[in-house]
């Protein structure tokens, strides 16, 4: 099949990339020209397991380009995907201008029938605004160019989304016409041969769906992490709690790890896009507001475990910090725990030794070069003569270090662990002074 992709950031490589993998000729048109450049010589701008190879491997093969020109984009494809950006706007709803824009664009160079596939994530109405675009712009050049509509969400967790595509566990087409729904059924074939993994439904749902699903996981967390707040106030262990509630199939264990928040690309700005659409309908959302409300105050809670220990006295301290990502296997610090900490302890007068296994690059764009900041080569050179060794990122290659070498870079033996990565009494052995989230020891009241 031949398929074009507005937009070549994550959602648009990927789904180019594994399109073309299963053998299908896939167009991607961007309107950066450094970043068309990049990737037609191979390289890529995220990082993102696997992703690199399948990339080279089909543009080797012809079945995978980037180009920046729009017309050649349209004249290529029947199916027509929309992967652009929606940032949150002013108000925190998800501004779709570069949806629309993407809808006009299609509409001003198509000459024959098209399937129009929004993947970035709307709110729900959107399709009936692209609609709106296409038949304008059509009408504006005295053309009757058929055309359908069609809500295809993505469900792609950063660190695994190769594998996501590949396996998904569902796919959601919202369209108004059966025929599309045989047409879409063919092009995602390859991906649910085992089994029919399509869900089809009507288009307003499929742009709810991926709301509500992000929304969903977004409230596991939160609540996670005010019984974990709980927990410390009890005197209760919170992962003895999640291995406990997590054994009711009704719960499950995913999304219930107590931490430091939850970041990236998604789960922020989709909680706080789908407040504001209820919001613009007239409906108060009161658990919406209160996951954002306790992710915000979660966020927090590692520099106000830091300064507790230290009696406020941060100035002059310099703090290992292990992992900046949101979450391991990526680079995306977008809405990361990291950045609100390191901004809290420089504010403090603090200064910071960091360390991510990938995302050093991002880390130096986001923060430049500052003499509080140092960006470490390995985890051993971060906790060299700090005053305490931070966790934020639960990364493997950090969950079974050498403790007696970290407790002898150390100047003082304190772990805050935002992860819960390590056993508080195998840290009391070591010698260490050990803080977890919600791991029974009472602290201070934090502050919203």
């Amino acid at each position: 099949m031949r398929i074009t992709i507005f937009g070549s950031g994550y959602v648009g490589l990927v789904t180019g990339a594994c399109l073309a993998e299963a053998g299908n000729h896939v167009v991607c048109v961007d309107v950066d020209p450094r970043k068309v450049e990049m990737l037609s010589r191979g390289e890529v701008p995220i990082h993102e397991p696997g992703l690199d190879e399948v990339i080279e491997r089909n543009q080797a093969k012809g079945r995978l380009k980037f180009t920046l020109d729009a017309a050649e984009g349209v004249a290529h494809g029947l199916f027509q995907m929309i992967a652009v950006g929606t940032p949150p706007d002013e108000d925190g709803s998800a501004d779709l201008k570069h949806v629309l824009a993407v809808a006009r664009t299609i509409a001003e160079h198509m000459t024959d029938y098209k399937v129009v596939i929004t993947k970035s994530t709307v709110p729900t109405g959107t399709a009936d605004k692209v609609r709106a675009a296409l038949v304008e712009t059509l009408a504006a050049r005295g053309a009757a160019t058929e055309f359908d509509i069609v809500s295809n969400p993505e469900f792609l967790k950063e660190g695994a989304a190769i594998n996501d595509f590949n396996r998904p566990d569902r796919i959601i087409i919202g369209t108004d016409n059966p025929r599309v729904t045989e047409l879409m059924r063919a092009l995602y074939e390859p991906f649910t041969r085992n089994h029919d993994r399509l869900i089809v439904m009507d288009i307003r749902s499929a742009e709810l769906t991926k709301y509500a699903a992000n929304a969903m996981l977004a409230t596991k967390i939160s609540f996670m992490n005010e019984m974990a707040n709980l927990a410390e106030r009890l005197g209760a262990d919170v992962e003895k709690v999640r291995l406990g509630i997590g054994s009711d199939p009704r719960i499950g264990y995913g999304f219930i790890y107590p931490g430091v928040g939850y970041g990236g690309s998604c789960f922020p700005k989709d909680v706080q896009a789908l407040e504001r659409s209820a919001r613009a309908v007239g409906y108060e959302s009161n658990i919406l507001g209160a996951v954002e409300a306790v992710n915000a105050r979660q966020k927090r809670v590692l520099h106000h475990k830091i300064s507790a220990h230290f009696g406020g006295q941060l100035a002059g301290k310099t703090f290992a910090v292990w992992g900046l990502a949101f979450k391991p296997n990526t680079d995306d610090m977008r809405e990361a725990p990291s950045r609100v900490l390191l901004e809290s302890l420089w504010a403090d007068g603090a200064r910071v030794r960091a360390y991510d296994p990938v995302a050093m690059a991002e880390a130096r764009r986001l923060f430049g070069e500052r003499a509080d900041l140092t960006l470490c080569a390995s985890m051993e050179e971060a906790v060299r003569g700090a005053d305490a060794l931070v966790i934020v990122t639960e990364w493997q290659e950090f969950r079974s270090p050498d403790f007696d070498a970290i407790k002898a870079s150390l100047s003082t033996a304190v772990i805050f662990d935002g992860r819960n990565l390590y056993d508080p009494q195998l840290m009391q052995r070591f010698g260490f002074v050990y803080y977890g989230i919600g791991r029974g020891a009472k602290v201070p009241t934090v502050r919203a």
